[in-house]
């Protein structure tokens, strides 16, 4: 199965970016717009994972989980990939972002599986193009954008089933989770 370990961010941050970004999905239609159901921010991704691997990646990830303290996050701004992928960025707590993602990733290491190398850059993942299109102008709109602040709490390991939803977007359902170790001090 297709796999990836995220946070996801709760309902009013969802809904917050959903209005937030309305009047792009309106002005960009040629872009496939992602779900706010299925906004997340990605940790790592682990591509195909056999069945036999799974129980022995959730016993590391439970690990991590309680190693890792919980988060104070936002959405905000925007960016790109080339011309083919528009996102929000992440802020807040970033160097421990950057940790638990990197944990996350020893993790699957250790239980033999295949990793980026690339360097972390945390995301939610708004629209892609099918060829290339400039996403600069909707960056642009997307820069002064800032959602509300929300406490990650939970990690979460993430089926990925391609093509399972209407527009050909994957389906991503969770399929096991562990609560972060401790909130943060200024909560």
């Amino acid at each position: 199965m297709r796999l990836f370990v995220a946070l996801t961010p709760p309902g009013e941050v969802v809904e917050a970016l959903r209005v937030g970004t309305q009047g792009l999905r309106e002005c960009a239609p040629e872009l496939r717009w992602t779900r706010p159901e299925q906004w997340h921010v990605t940790l790592a991704f682990l591509g195909e994972v056999g069945d036999e691997v799974v129980d022995e990646l959730a016993g590391r990830l439970s690990r991590v989980a309680a190693r890792h303290r919980a988060l104070t996050l936002a959405l905000g701004g925007g960016g790109r990939f080339g011309h083919r992928v528009l996102w929000t960025g992440v802020r807040g707590d970033r160097d421990n972002l950057r940790r638990l993602a990197d944990s996350t990733r020893a993790a699957a290491r250790r239980s033999w599986l295949a990793v980026e190398h690339r360097p972390y850059r945390p995301h939610v993942t708004l629209a892609r193009a099918d060829g290339e299109v400039d996403l600069r102008p909707l960056v642009e709109r997307l820069a002064p954008w800032h959602g509300p602040q929300w406490v990650a709490t939970r990690l979460q390991l993430v089926r990925s089933r391609l093509g399972a939803t209407p527009g050909g977007w994957a389906l991503h359902e969770p399929i096991a989770g562990w609560p972060l170790g401790s909130v943060p001090a200024d909560h």
